[in-house]
């Protein structure tokens, strides 16, 4: 979730919600021209020339071949920006178990200062 809040420059952000309404717009005009363009290549060959149900079968595998393209390298290059966002933005705090050697005032200010970290910090 802090990826989405804030994944670094605004324009990353820009083409994210870009992606997400194309997508959400896309898929379904790509779906009901599919569907439609493989009717028409039934009634074709019932009907008329196995040419225009060629051309119709041919519209439809190019259709579908461009939006899974386009699905698949707008989605390798969110997964792109993600995977060099969490490689360039990690924190970690470093969480030292209770031992012996330790007074228990000292373990008690580790505590404290565990607790006024950042929220947005992995504890480990």
């Amino acid at each position: 979730l802090q990826w989405l809040r804030n994944p670094g420059p605004q324009h990353e952000k820009r083409t994210l919600f870009g992606d997400m309404v194309c997508f959400l717009f896309i898929t379904p005009l790509a779906t009901i021209s599919g569907w439609l363009c493989l009717r028409g290549a039934v009634d074709h060959l019932h009907f008329s020339s196995r040419l225009e149900a060629a051309g119709l079968i041919a519209l439809t595998v190019a259709l579908f071949t461009i939006y899974l393209f386009w699905t698949l390298v707008s989605f390798r290059y969110h997964c792109r920006l993600y995977n060099e966002w969490r490689r360039t933005n990690q924190r970690v705090i470093l969480l030292i178990p209770k031992s012996a050697n330790v007074p228990s005032s000292q373990q008690s200010l580790l505590a404290l200062q565990s607790l006024r970290s950042n929220s947005k910090e992995t504890i480990v």
